[in-house]
């Protein structure tokens, strides 16, 4: 009962920071995209909503959790609350595929980007990784052989979910992504790498900067280590769980459970809390457009609490108001 309490109180606590940080940082990128029209930054407004629902989706298993076993959620409500967080999962991973492969397209065909990734393109390839997270998340729900043959709270993943659910996500999805990962990666640090070694040479050369066009080494690189910090937060969060899933799902005498929904399960989840964090440190303009959101929340409450007269309660007397009156007096 001690350690599904604590399990309980650390899930709250993870879902209300995911929830917070994610909102905030859909609410800056909301702002720079309605500045700026950037297609790219509707990739990222899509990942910050996709964590949010993660957060609101693993806030429905609190109760479990902090409540005694006994009113465990029934079956059917448990496992469309993890179909709930896994298709959200889904989603957040596979729109962090889709920042990488815009990243990659940006960084590939430079001049011909935003004729590929215009408005519909973008709209289309959100639409439908929203229907594949979906399929993904309620395919146990049609598929039985996904499915637990028995059922006991509180609810959680494995209660509803059997671990070749785990296997098939593993094989069909989580390796292939990171096999497409590492594949544009690589080719985008070649790039990057010669577009600096250009920047060099024209260093070398003493080229002047305003007659020829210097290469987008700068931005590259950038657009490189982001690319690499959300891989990298995306592998070490979800490949624990997922490995030892599949150790569960080949191995049947091995009872992982506890370890894998006590640990590895918020391991990965907590990849929702981590993404947010990434965008708000390594990408200047949504760090500043926090900074500007900040700075006028600050404005706001100075002079809502300090600036603005009071009106007088009962009884109060009213503050009488000075003016000072200037008079000007003829030059002599």
């Amino acid at each position: 009962m001690d350690s599904t309490f604590s399990f309980g109180v650390i899930l709250a606590t993870l879902a209300s920071l995911i929830i917070a940080v994610n909102a905030l940082v859909a609410v800056a990128v909301f702002l720079l995209i309605h500045k700026t029209d950037s297609i790219s930054l509707c990739f990222t407004l899509n990942l910050a909503v996709a964590d949010t629902l993660i957060g609101v989706a693993i806030s429905g298993l609190i109760d479990d959790q902090l409540s005694n076993p006994a009113h465990s959620t029934q079956r059917t409500l448990c496992s469309l609350r993890m179909a709930f967080v896994t298709s959200s999962s889904a989603a957040s991973v596979l729109t962090v595929m889709l920042i990488a492969f815009d990243r990659y397209l940006a960084i590939k065909k430079p001049f011909h980007y935003f004729q590929i990734m215009n408005g519909p393109l973008a709209g289309t390839c959100v639409s439908g990784l929203w229907l594949v997270s979906y399929i993904i998340g309620f395919l146990p729900l049609w598929v039985p052989f996904f499915q637990q043959g028995t059922y006991q709270g509180p609810c959680s993943f494995f209660a509803v979910f059997h671990p070749r659910f785990v296997l098939t996500l593993s094989c069909g999805g989580f390796f292939p992504a990171l096999l497409l990962f590492t594949f544009f990666y690589c080719d985008m640090f070649k790039i990057a790498s010669l577009h600096s070694e250009q920047i060099r040479k024209m260093e070398h050369a003493g080229a002047p900067g305003g007659q020829c066009p210097a290469p987008r080494g700068a931005g590259d690189l950038k657009a490189l280590r982001t690319v690499a910090i959300l891989i990298g937060s995306f592998t070490l969060s979800w490949a624990p769980f997922l490995i030892t899933g599949m150790v569960q799902a080949t191995c049947q005498e091995c009872e992982l459970y506890e370890v894998l929904e006590s640990y590895l399960w918020l391991l990965g989840v907590g990849n929702s809390l981590l993404n947010p964090l990434i965008y708000a440190y390594w990408q200047k303009d949504v760090r500043m457009q926090i900074y500007q959101m900040a700075v006028g929340v600050k404005k706001k409450f100075v002079l809502l609490f300090f600036i603005l007269p009071r009106d007088p309660g009962p009884g109060e007397p009213r503050e009488s108001s000075c003016h000072i009156v200037t008079i000007s007096h003829p030059q002599l």
